[in-house]
């Protein structure tokens, strides 16, 4: 199989599909692997080094589109690549489409057959391509929440642990999932008060147990999310419904009884964002107020630390990769049901249940089209 790894072009986006360490074991394998000029500059790895692991360096991102049998990213296609997609070109990245219908639309309308990192799911429930980034993205909250408190940043002039004598500043985790436990873990570290909301109790008894009575937890509710915010420096947005569109539990009106200056970094935006407020934004622009509380909503914040979050990431893809590669789709997607969740579009159809119902489309079991 030919596996094409292009240069990312979303904002500040510097992370890259594949590592040297991966295709030099693709090549062993007998594969062939493009890489375009200057995809892994971003996370430290020059051309040179792949070149020396068996990649064949490509001038430009068509010629690895167009010659590419499996396409390996980071981040969903960019308007300026929707015009690579293609019958028979198999797509294997991040794509969180649930709010996405213009790039849904295109990935059925090229009958490109597309694999979501964000919805590969083991047997044991568990998203194995996911949970790096929320990881990241987790710890990554509260150092950017901490910044944006400092006041010529636009927030409170919070510091976050506080000082002697000086109470700390009051963090509220919405979600007790992966990105809230890190978050967690971080914000206890740096000494702030911490506050986690989750609406299963048995989540919420372990984070209990993992922080031994270091943070407060609280069962989910509107009344409980709207009293936590009004005494909150820093929220977290960390809510997850894989492949769909995330809850909306932070409802407009209830940013009036915030503190002015008080920040909120809105992790679950690749999913859509958990407050009606969020919306998109850039490394270039990160950040907006509403009702004079600061927003952070960048969809993809772990390519701010792109050495770390490649190497992260790429371990947890590679392995599927190679699968892939090895055995062809068909037989990759029979063979493991974990693959076979993580297919969302295949040829004309939507394969995933999630995104179909966050759009209103017609969902089509994989199995049924194969």
């Amino acid at each position: 199989m030919i596996i094409g790894v292009p240069k990312e072009i979303k904002d500040h986006e510097t992370r890259v599909g594949l590592v040297p360490s991966g295709v030099s074991a693709l090549v062993e394998a007998g594969h062939q692997v493009l890489v375009e000029a200057g995809a892994g500059i971003g996370s430290s790895i020059p051309d040179h080094i792949y070149v020396r692991s068996g990649a064949q360096i490509v001038p430009n991102a068509a010629q690895v589109w167009s010659r590419a049998d499996m396409v390996v990213k980071v981040k969903e296609p960019q308007l300026a690549e929707y015009a690579y997609l293609r019958p028979g070109l198999l797509l294997f990245t991040y794509l969180h489409l649930a709010p996405l219908p213009e790039l849904t639309q295109k990935l059925v309308d090229s009958r490109t057959t597309s694999i979501a990192y964000e919805t590969i799911r083991e047997e044991d429930g568990s998203l194995p391509l996911l949970t790096p980034m929320s990881e990241v993205a987790g710890r990554m909250s509260v150092q950017v929440g901490a910044q944006y408190l400092e006041r010529p940043n636009g927030g409170r002039g919070i510091l976050l642990g506080g000082v002697p004598g000086v109470a700390p500043a009051n963090v509220v985790i919405l979600g007790g999932g992966v990105v809230g436990l890190n978050a967690a873990k971080i914000a206890v570290g740096m000494g702030a008060h911490v506050t986690i909301i989750d609406k299963n109790l048995n989540r919420l008894r372990d984070l209990d147990d993992i922080f031994n009575n270091q943070v407060v937890t609280l069962a989910s509710n509107a009344w409980t999310i709207r009293e936590s915010l009004k005494l909150a420096d820093l929220v977290i947005g960390g809510v997850l419904v894989p492949g769909a569109s995330a809850p909306r539990i932070v409802r407009r009106d209830m940013l009036a009884d915030m503190r002015k200056g008080s920040v909120i970094v809105d992790v679950a935006i690749d999913q859509g964002g958990c407050l009606e407020t969020s919306r998109p934004t850039t490394h270039t622009d990160p950040v907006y107020f509403v009702d004079d509380v600061l927003h952070y909503c960048v969809s993809n914040m772990p390519a701010a630390v792109p050495h770390t979050s490649t190497l992260a990431l790429t371990n947890a893809t590679f392995p599927y990769v190679l699968q892939i590669a090895g055995s062809g789709f068909e037989k990759a997607v029979a063979n493991s049901r974990a693959i076979a969740e993580g297919v969302n579009t295949y040829q004309s159809h939507i394969t995933c249940p999630a995104v179909a119902e966050s759009q209103n489309r017609p969902f089509h079991e994989l199995a049924a089209v194969l």
